[in-house]
């Protein structure tokens, strides 16, 4: 396809005239992205409103799995909203069917299925549940988590920026260090240092809870803290460690199921089984849908009426995540992420030894994370250069979500699973572009960056 195309300055004069609406009536809150107003998505092609073209490495954030406007999804979501959008809780059989679905997709002691709207409401609903089932109210989150937005959620994540002044959060949270190997809060090497943040675990129990602990809550990478990927053996420990002491593992899977790490879900890159797991984002790739899968044991406590949801489980969002996941396994898409994924991350890493600002690159399947610094020595986080960089790809025709990581340093690259590996080629030369362009004005003098 001819990508990217750039036709117009940028932004372009469309662009700049819907940009000056946006900040005269919307809220500042929304997060500071390049400067693009989006017309039409194809695979992973975006045009804007000015006709530009550019490669889509952001998925509109983790979402568009079976890529932008996919045609057999947009064919069930006209077919499902010609016949019913919304009945409450009554019973309607794209919502019955997908939980069917899920529990079938997932290991068998999940055999019940909550559809909800948003991955933030399937925390808030996994938090409900383990807390009435075990009768104890605290729960251990990690550094770095990010959860949602809504206050349970907010309260369980691990990063002052999503929370910061909204307090105070929940009580009974607690945070243990998550195992970022780059950044070692304890100044240890793995594997030598054999996994000693769970030992924390222990030390924490003791001094920080009233030994009330219902549950673990962690994803199986961290995304917004810089698509960090714990060793697969911590995430065995952790499994263990809440088997002996009979706490809930909770799994939060928004940022990682329907094959964006190159299996259906994380979680089996672990050779781990959730009791609680949360689903989000690639399950309906774009229409509002989420869903809290987990034991009949512990989910049936709920009384009837005790838990529902206004939109969740509505047949448009029900049947726009059946086609998506029907799509994903008749085109191979875990196994398309898997492979363009691998080959994307041996790019970057060769970019890594070629360039003093990569730091890390890393990544599972297209969750993928290029972490910028002043050089390797210090580790210094870049985050002005991050910026740059990302500003800079945009320019030359690639679509970078702004910077994520604790210290706003870490490029993230999740392009839909569809992405050819050509496409995805193109837009690592682009990428390696605006890296080399950004070091050598940070070379001349960061000021000038």
């Amino acid at each position: 396809m001819d990508v990217p195309r750039i036709v117009t300055e940028l932004p372009g004069p469309k662009s700049r005239q819907y940009l000056e609406l946006s900040r005269r009536y919307e809220s500042r809150s929304l997060s500071e992205q390049v400067p693009v107003v989006w017309e039409r998505a194809e695979g992973a092609i975006v045009e804007d409103v000015d006709g530009n073209r550019f490669i889509d490495f952001t998925s509109g954030v983790l979402v568009m799995n079976v890529g932008h406007c996919h045609p057999d999804h947009v064919a069930a979501i006209r077919e499902q909203a010609g016949k019913l959008l919304n009945c409450y809780d009554f019973a309607n059989v794209p919502r019955i069917m997908l939980a069917k679905k899920l529990v079938e997709l997932t290991p068998p002691n999940l055999d019940r299925a909550f559809i909800l709207t948003t991955g933030s409401e399937a925390i808030e609903a996994a938090i409900k549940v383990a807390r009435r089932y075990t009768g104890r109210h605290e729960i251990i989150s990690f550094h770095g988590a990010f959860h949602g937005r809504t206050y349970a959620c907010m309260s369980v994540g691990g990063k002052m920026g999503v929370k910061r002044k909204f307090g105070p959060m929940l009580p009974g949270i607690h945070f243990a260090p998550f195992c970022y190997c780059y950044r070692c809060v304890f100044d240890k090497t793995y594997p030598q240092c054999n996994c000693h943040c769970l030992s924390y675990l222990d030390w924490l129990v003791e001094t920080e809870t009233t030994g009330d602990v219902a549950a673990v809550i962690v994803e199986t990478y961290q995304g917004a803290a810089g698509s960090i990927i714990p060793p697969i053996e911590w995430m065995q420990r952790l499994e263990a460690w809440c088997r002996e002491r009979d706490l809930l593992l909770i799994v939060d899977e928004v940022q990682a199921s329907f094959g964006r790490t190159g299996k259906m879900f994380g979680f089996e890159h672990y050779g781990i089984t959730p009791n609680l797991l949360c689903l989000g984002k690639g399950i309906s790739c774009g229409v509002p849908c989420s869903a809290l899968v987990g034991e009949s044991r512990i989910m049936d406590i709920l009384e009837p009426g005790s838990m529902s949801s206004t939109n969740g489980g509505n047949p448009l969002s029900c049947a726009a995540a059946l086609a998506s996941i029907e799509i994903i396994e008749r085109e191979g898409l875990c196994e398309n992420a898997a492979l363009v994924g691998s080959k994307m991350l041996e790019r970057l890493k060769k970019i890594e030894m070629e360039h003093e600002i990569v730091g890390e690159a890393r990544g599972l399947g297209l969750a993928i994370a290029v972490e910028v610094v002043r050089d390797k020595v210090s580790k210094e986080p870049a985050p002005d250069l991050t910026k740059l960089i990302i500003r800079r790809a945009f320019e030359k025709g690639l679509l970078l979500i702004a910077p994520i990581g604790l210290f706003g340093n870490v490029i993230r690259i999740a392009p839909p699973l569809v992405i050819t590996w050509e496409i995805a080629e193109r837009g690592l030369d682009i990428l390696e572009d605006a890296i080399a362009e950004v070091e050598a004005l940070a070379k001349a003098g960061v000021e000038k960056a």
